[in-house]
């Protein structure tokens, strides 16, 4: 009897050490691809046997109960992550649950450039091919909403960079980041403002990093023109920066200003009314935030395009009108 004992523990043995020999064999061997490399996404909230049926529906040779069968062993059926991934042939079972649980997602990426508007961002969002375009025709206040912010005026709102995200990852997550980064590097900007600015919040603030956006691109003028917007808020002069008239017009705008368009009353029209627009005309870069909260130590409320890129400040209209004639009528 003890040896008919000994002989089936020995048997018993014998059948497991075979069973984990061929379970290794199945899980270390190449899994067959139906192409030499292969996407797939793991949708959020599923686990590793919706995951798995997920991976076989998308062209990969497996047993979603082998997969699920090692998640377990080794104790990590719970820890996947979701997100879009890219495996080659040669890949094996052990590798890609390593792959699922250290999320190696495969990422894409997306640029907001400065001075862009919010029209410009949600198109080149919906042209996206690896984006999820779940704000697609939503409105703007719902879009705010689903982003988590309180404003429902979205312009400006949105700090200009690369974003990279997982293939296939939501729009509006993207969008948040965006949102969010906005408000880091306002609030930081705000922080540190000059004394004596006349904003009445961050907001203003963002407004003015706007224009100043918009009115040009040369680094070392960006200080200068935000000093001309201040003097002149401080003055109780009118703004007159075409810009905000240009956002007023949307659509309409064809490319060329007339002296019509200066004079058609919009909220946006700096021309007509006083004070800051309503919302920013468009998303202001980091050197914008900065010279809108630190402008230069100026008298300067006038200036206009040399032709260069550069920008000719005056601290007179007598002044002004000298350089105007210098620079722009003579060009004529």
């Amino acid at each position: 009897m003890l040896k008919l004992i000994k002989k089936l523990i020995l048997v018993g043995l014998c059948l497991a050490l075979a069973l984990a020999g061929g379970f290794y064999w199945l899980v270390s061997s190449p899994l067959t691809l139906k192409s030499e490399q292969l996407d797939f996404q793991v949708t959020p909230g599923n686990g590793l046997r919706a995951a798995a049926r997920e991976i076989a529906s998308a062209g990969v040779a497996l047993d979603p109960l082998v997969l699920v069968a090692l998640g377990r062993l080794l104790g990590v059926e719970t820890s996947i992550k979701a997100g879009s991934y890219e495996i080659s042939r040669g890949i094996n079972l052990i590798d890609l649950l390593s792959k699922l649980t250290r999320g190696d997602v495969t990422q894409t990426e997306i640029a907001f450039i400065e001075g862009w508007t919010f029209r410009q961002m949600r198109e080149r969002l919906d042209a996206h091919p690896d984006v999820r375009h779940d704000s697609k025709g939503l409105p703007e206040a719902e879009i705010m909403r689903l982003i988590g912010a309180p404003q429902n005026a979205a312009e400006g709102l949105f700090f200009p960079d690369t974003y990279l995200f997982s293939k296939q990852g939501r729009d509006i997550d993207v969008l948040r980041r965006a949102y969010r980064s906005m408000q880091r590097h306002l609030a930081r900007e705000w922080e540190a403002r000059a004394v004596g600015l006349p904003y009445a919040d961050p907001y203003q603030a963002l407004i003015m990093a706007s224009i100043v956006e918009k009115e040009t691109g040369r680094d070392q003028d960006r200080p200068l023109v935000a000093a001309v917007f201040v003097n002149r808020l401080r003055q109780g002069m009118l703004l007159q920066t075409d810009p905000t008239v240009i956002y007023g017009l949307g659509e309409k705008f064809d490319g060329n200003l007339r002296k019509r368009d200066l004079l058609a009353d919009t909220p946006y029209n700096t021309y007509t009314r006083s004070g800051l627009p309503p919302t920013p005309i468009a998303m202001p870069g980091l050197a914008s935030l900065q010279s809108a909260l630190h402008p230069a130590a100026s008298s300067a409320i006038y200036f206009v395009a040399r032709g260069d890129g550069s920008s000719q400040f005056s601290s007179t209209l007598e002044e002004h009108n000298q350089a105007v004639n210098r620079y722009q009528r003579i060009a004529k």
